[in-house]
């Protein structure tokens, strides 16, 4: 007998697949040009220009700042045609942009491609995990996205690693033209999906959406305080990313044998965390309502005193608590994700991701790297790491307050009359 909980739809499997597999060169994609950015500085400046590494540093916020701000405008489309079209589209526009990037003739025209970059993310992140959330029951929502953000970490190092990689064999234009052909072919896949919303009668919901469910979905407590605490989170590991390379530096470790260390614990305790995150939501669901909230935010206060233990530790014990702190870390990106598709109506939940996306994005990681150079550079980088701590810490206790409201948030958007 078939339980509601085992059911999987049609074509749900081959969805999380290509999705994976779209979100791996995601990251990939992300994270390749910080790996070739000294040979980029030194195509478009002379040697020794000060302003080199300021104008390269500000292709990173090109991409986030134009993601985040289309990621509304392109989930609320989302929400009213098809969603693999919207992909599928999106996907390529951004796999050209990247190629593109490898064609740049001057610096201007490099930053256009990554702004181009960011406005193709910014449709695929909101439509992605609403597709999987449209295919997969509640009962499995919380591996299903596990799955899919398994690529975060992953594809994050792959970025470096091939980037590197590649850069030394065939140069740094080379890196950004092979990473974008497996994004072409992945999104011409997307155009051969039918939407999910087609078979289970959600279709007509695409116009119905209404002023007052948007206003609804920020009167949903839950997916405030879920917002919230990503928030934090983005904040701390945005933090994270940017300085700990001159982290390193400060706490005299060799960059050349430090930097693949933290590359590797990144992946192996990325990777478990993100994937037992998920299944041990969705275990815990039966016993705790408010499971999602719960493990995301006890992951987040386990890995604070970690994470301020490891500054005070003498290396080489320091990168075993590092490794506790990340695995800690990661824990919510699969039960997180899947509380924002839960509480939100399926005609609206592109609009919820692509909301979230905004939030975290514009009040976490683009500001935590500036805040914390500055706090660096009036004190020290122990003093700026302890405030990514308190940032750890802020987030798991909003989460943990939030539980309470999960639980009825879902249950109104699951016991809705079917249109």
């Amino acid at each position: 007998m078939t339980t509601p909980e085992s059911r999987i739809n049609p074509g749900a499997r081959t969805a999380l697949a290509l999705l994976l597999g779209i979100n791996l060169f995601n990251y990939i994609d992300r994270q390749i040009l910080a790996a070739v950015e000294p040979n980029i500085r030194a195509a478009f400046f002379a040697p020794g220009d000060p302003n080199a590494m300021a104008m390269t540093g500000t292709l990173a916020p090109a991409f986030l700042v134009t993601y985040m701000l289309s990621a509304p405008i392109l989930g609320f489309l989302a929400d009213r045609f098809s969603r693999w079209l919207i992909v599928g589209v999106c996907v390529i526009l951004w796999s050209f942009a990247t190629a593109a990037s490898g064609f740049a003739a001057t610096f201007l025209a490099l930053l256009v491609t990554r702004i181009f970059v960011g406005i193709g993310e910014g449709g695929y992140g909101p439509a992605a995990p609403t597709i999987l959330a449209d295919y997969f029951t509640l009962q499995t929502r919380g591996r299903v996205m596990a799955i899919f953000c398994a690529a975060i970490p992953v594809g994050s190092a792959l970025g470096y690693v091939l980037g590197g990689i590649i850069n030394h064999q065939l140069g740094w234009r080379w890196a950004f033209y092979l990473v974008a052909i497996p994004g072409i072919v992945l999104g011409l896949f997307c155009f051969l999906q039918k939407d999910p919303r087609a078979r289970s009668g959600v279709r007509a919901e695409r116009k119905r959406a209404r002023n007052e469910d948007y206003l609804a979905l920020l009167r949903t407590r839950s997916f405030v305080f879920n917002c919230l605490a990503q928030t934090a989170m983005t904040f701390a590991l945005g933090g994270l990313a940017y300085w700990m390379a001159a982290y390193l530096i400060f706490r005299r470790q060799s960059p050349e044998l430090a930097t693949p260390i933290f590359g590797g614990i990144t992946v192996v305790a990325g990777l478990l965390s993100t994937l037992v995150g998920g299944f041990l939501a969705d275990r815990l669901r039966k016993r705790f309502s408010g499971s999602y909230f719960l493990v995301s935010g006890a992951g987040m206060l386990l890995a604070f005193p970690l994470f301020v233990a490891m500054l005070y530790t003498p290396f080489p014990t320091a990168w075993i608590l590092l490794f506790g702190a990340v695995f800690f870390v990661f824990l919510n990106t699969g039960p997180s994700n899947a509380a924002l598709a839960n509480v939100a109506e399926p005609k609206i939940r592109a609009t919820a991701f692509a909301l979230n996306i905004l939030i975290i994005h514009a009040l976490g990681d683009a500001i935590s790297p500036p805040l914390l150079g500055a706090v660096a550079g009036h004190y020290d980088m122990t003093v700026a790491f302890l405030v990514i701590s308190v940032a750890m810490l802020a987030s798991g206790i909003i989460w943990l307050f939030g539980m309470k409201y999960l639980a009825a948030d879902t249950a109104a958007v699951e016991n809705q009359p079917a249109v």
